[in-house]
């Protein structure tokens, strides 16, 4: 039995519409404030504080910080997500979740070394996983099937509003990293109490552990993997993979970019370049993700547009390398985030049509997901050692853009979508 079996809301226990719509609100709240803690801090404060304390090797310690903490990350969210089922409820964990990563953040505000901030930020990164964890469960535990296409809509939307005010609220307190810190701490532990209080966890019956053969065990993990035997989802999931690492390469660096790579016009710090910056590139990939989901099933055709967005995204990554410049980087936030959001939304489809049994999707789906988590754990390393080997920003540009063209050729081999 799955997890979205077990947690199935029953009629009977399904809110009232308004509750649905306000349970819809506080959940894009929440999902916001929590994108708002990755980008704003993860993205503008932390780069700052490492720079601060060591300057002389701020890339490879950005690098190491962040790829470390991406495996906390990604160890804690499942770890998390399975606890909170078995316990039953969301809530705790929601709360829990948020007041740790506020104790989290406001202890990495004290530290003073390297090794200090990446420790801070692996607690930050675990705890957060355990909230997103339970958040993200709370659509299947209470919105209904036919409200959850809207549900998830909505939740998307928590990427661009969360990002834009993230960056925006650190780059207005890049001069006091600390009270930073404390602020998004203060954010995602307010959305957490006002999710948490304005409706009570969902009652659900949980099923008794039963101890599973060691042979059946090792079965299950030959299952899993089994997808990717598959032609067309090998090559999705490959395709995917290559896009996801050659955007986050160069996202994760963009305020070291813009410090050491970009001319910016007189008065304007990198950090507040960032706050002009982020919601250039999250506005044009709302349009771009509504756009090309739209189009793609008017014209029922996604491979067109999923070859043509990571090519996209490859090629404008030349145009910082050939203009150094402010206007160099707007057009670049601007194309790139309309190819990455393009990709991404009907890339999502792709694999919904490539998936090998109908039965097996969830399962599937979550294979899918190491091509998402996979390579943002290693890009923070292959930056680092990209320009730390070739002693500067344009390589990284290059290699990232590599990534995605190679990423446009993975489509071509899939022959079950058009």
């Amino acid at each position: 039995m799955t997890t979205n079996e077990l947690i199935e809301p029953r009629p009977h226990t399904a809110p009232a519409a308004s509750r649905q719509r306000a349970l819809m609100l506080l959940l894009l709240i929440a999902n916001a404030s929590m994108l708002a803690v990755y980008m704003g801090v993860g993205s503008v404060l932390l780069p700052l504080q490492i720079a601060a304390v060591d300057p002389a090797h701020k890339v490879a310690v950005l690098g190491l910080v962040g790829g470390v903490s991406a495996v906390f990350a990604t160890a804690f969210n499942p770890i998390a997500g399975a606890l909170s089922d078995r316990s039953g409820r969301r809530n705790p964990w929601i709360l829990g979740g948020a007041l740790a990563s506020l104790a989290g953040l406001a202890f990495l505000g004290t530290v003073r070394t390297a090794l200090m901030i990446g420790i801070g930020w692996c607690l930050v990164q675990a705890t957060m996983n355990v909230y997103q964890a339970a958040v993200t469960a709370v659509v299947p535990d209470r919105i209904p099937a036919a409200r959850r296409g809207t549900a998830s809509a909505l939740v998307g939307l928590a990427l661009p509003i969360g990002g834009s005010v993230g960056v925006l609220i650190a780059s207005q307190l890049s001069d006091s990293v600390r009270t930073g810190y404390l602020v998004f701490g203060a954010l995602v532990a307010a959305a957490a109490v006002l999710l948490a209080g304005s409706f009570r966890d969902v009652p659900r019956d949980v099923p008794r552990d039963v101890p599973e053969p060691a042979v059946a065990r090792r079965r299950r993990l030959a299952a899993l993997l089994s997808a990717l035997s598959h032609h067309d989802f090998r090559w999705a999931f490959i395709g995917r993979a290559l896009m996801v690492l050659g955007y986050f390469s160069v996202i994760g660096y963009q305020l070291y970019i813009l410090e050491d790579h970009i001319a910016l016009p007189s008065g304007l710090a990198p950090a507040s370049a960032m706050a002009i910056l982020t919601p250039v590139s999250m506005a044009a990939m709302a349009i771009s993700t509504v756009i090309g989901g739209v189009l793609s099933d008017r014209w029922d055709r996604r491979k067109v547009f999923v070859g043509t967005s990571a090519a996209l995204a490859g090629l404008v990554t030349v145009i910082p390398v050939l203009s150094p410049t402010w206007t160099g980087m707007l057009v670049f936030s601007a194309l790139n985030g309309l190819a990455f959001g393009c990709f991404m939304a009907v890339d999502t489809a792709v694999v919904t049509l490539v998936l090998p049994n109908a039965e097996d999707a969830a399962r599937d789906l979550g294979v899918l997901n190491i091509a998402n988590a996979g390579p943002q754990i290693i890009a923070p390393f292959v930056a680092s050692a990209i320009v730390t080997a070739f002693g500067g920003y344009s390589a990284l540009f290059l290699v990232g853009g590599a990534l995605s063209l190679v990423g446009a050729l993975a489509i071509l081999p899939i022959r079950s979508v058009r």
